[in-house]
């Protein structure tokens, strides 16, 4: 089961507004949100509230691609999140998340036996390339037990 597919199972508010998970790697996530009436707001484009869902989960998407091999000894979890809207999203928009440190050193802190915390920073384009939202997620790895 690929990263995409498993957070499409896994997470109910992904399968809700059929995010469709474009590449799911462990240098870039790549996640769109089709243009679905249902999401719109009152201009007609995608709500803020979709399109920080579809951020935050590229943003989880990338973290399982770069630490999917740590959860039988750590969970991660989102710490805090920010986001500023550029531009009037239209249309289908995309949301592509790269990690904000290197994961060798995210993993290091915790083989030391600390509880890293490491951002991820999401761009969201409409189709025409225009970035409509600027988003940074902090996630931490918490160790089990």
């Amino acid at each position: 089961m690929s990263i995409g597919e498993m957070l499409a199972a896994t997470v109910p508010m992904a399968r809700t507004l059929n995010l469709e998970f474009l590449e799911t790697t462990a240098e870039k996530a790549v996640v769109a949100l089709p243009d679905q009436g249902e999401y719109h707001n009152h201009v007609g484009g995608p709500h803020a509230g979709a399109i920080f869902t579809l951020g935050e989960t590229a943003s989880g998407t990338i973290v399982l691609g770069a630490f999917g091999d740590q959860l039988a000894r750590a969970v991660p979890l989102a710490v805090r999140a920010e986001i500023a809207y550029r531009k009037l999203a239209m249309g289908t928009v995309t949301a592509t998340a790269t990690l904000g440190r290197p994961a060798v050193d995210v993993v290091a802190e915790l083989d030391a036996g600390g509880r890293p915390e490491f951002p991820v920073s999401i761009e969201v384009r409409r189709g025409d390339g225009a970035v409509t939202a600027e988003m940074t997620v902090v996630w931490t790895l918490r160790p089990n037990g």
